[in-house]
């Protein structure tokens, strides 16, 4: 494709002012149900719009999926779940940058063990600025997605989107990037398992919690049960099994993603020791279809792939949460990270010939 008719594809892709609206809308409604409340949505939706697909027989073969503005197959699956309703560039990452910013403004005074505006559980309600901020943030994420598709860029246009939102809220809203390290480096959690806590007299050393100022821990993992390297590899081994019999028995690359979202409901309820997989089944089910070319049928070496691609997709989301999100102030979400670094490998894989096809990734 030309560089003209490319630049007209995308312009295509964005400018449509009902999708955009739609956009505005999903991360608005994102922030008011709160990131996380509304990426459990997607999980739903996923497995409504996958069951769906399996019950009526149309189950999307392997390469024939369009990542692009328009969202993710057809139905319940691409034009709910991952289109401008609860796609997680739109609802998901407009929720977080409400966050911040409503963290910012002093909004947020709800007792969490973080920086306020890493508190995605958390429903921040009618406020009409809050709202504002998640809508415009929503497009941000449709843009980015309708852009990446639209190019063919070899990584998960969702994903990709929900990091550059990240990176985008916490620039705007004079966030660090990463954060002030302590310990012996960037990626040292031990200043976590000593307890050690942040200079009270610093700017991010404190938080208000009840009206009352609160000294912050010196680093803070993403998930305080899922952080050791033993312990995430594991996971992600288990994980990545089951997203990859899940694929070769149904066809579906995704429904397998949306019960890892789906379980999510519970860690939001405040279920101790949920896991956090999402980044561990997707990525798995994708490289098992991968490997037998969007045959669904279970073997052997599909699903030795598969618990590779969940380790891969649980260590990546590990070393991610250590750089960007322990030592800043915002949330900045690991598994969207993974994702992209993991179906980037999967799309290099099938560019190169070691797979016969990327499934739905794009490969430029």
């Amino acid at each position: 494709m030309s560089v003209v008719l490319q630049a007209s594809a995308i312009i295509d892709a964005i400018a449509n002012p009902g999708l955009l609206l739609a956009a505005f809308a999903g991360g608005a409604f994102g922030a008011a149900l709160g990131a996380l409340p509304a990426f459990c949505f997607t999980g739903f939706m996923v497995i409504a719009g996958e069951a769906a697909n399996l019950a009526a027989g149309a189950v999307v073969e392997a390469g024939s999926i369009d990542l692009g503005g328009a969202g993710v197959a057809a139905g319940i699956t691409g034009n709910v779940a991952f289109g401008t309703v609860f796609g997680p560039h739109i609802s998901f990452a407009g929720g977080a940058a409400a966050a911040a910013y409503a963290a910012k403004k002093g909004y947020m005074d709800f007792g969490f063990d973080y920086h306020e505006a890493k508190n995605i559980p958390a429903a921040l309600g009618t406020k009409p600025d809050v709202l504002v901020v998640g809508g415009l943030f929503g497009i941000l994420g449709y843009i980015i997605t309708a852009i990446s598709g639209t190019v063919g860029l070899p990584w998960d246009p969702i994903a990709i989107a929900v990091v550059l939102s990240a990176v985008a809220h916490r620039l705007v809203f004079g966030y660090d990037l990463i954060g002030e390290v302590r310990g012996s480096g960037i990626l040292d959690m031990g200043p976590f398992e000593r307890e050690e806590m942040r200079p009270a007299q610093s700017s991010a050393g404190a938080m208000t919690d009840g009206g009352e100022t609160k000294q912050r821990l010196a680093t803070e993992p993403w998930l305080g049960h899922q952080y050791k390297w033993g312990n995430v590899a594991m996971i992600g081994l288990v994980a990545g099994l089951i997203g990859g019999v899940t694929a070769l028995t149904t066809g579906s690359a995704f429904l397998a993603f949306g019960i890892s979202a789906a379980s999510l409901t519970f860690l939001n309820l405040g279920v101790a020791q949920i896991p956090v997989t999402h980044h561990m089944t997707l990525p798995a089910s994708t490289a098992a279809l991968a490997v037998t070319g969007g045959v669904a049928e279970v073997g052997a070496v599909a699903m030795v792939v598969a618990g590779v691609f969940g380790v891969s997709g649980a260590l990546t989301g590990e070393v991610v949460q250590r750089v960007f999100y322990a030592h800043a102030d915002t949330h900045f979400d690991p598994p969207a990270a993974a994702i992209v670094v993991n179906t980037f490998f999967i799309a290099v894989l099938a560019i190169v010939g070691v797979f016969s096809t990327a499934v739905w990734v794009p490969t430029l």
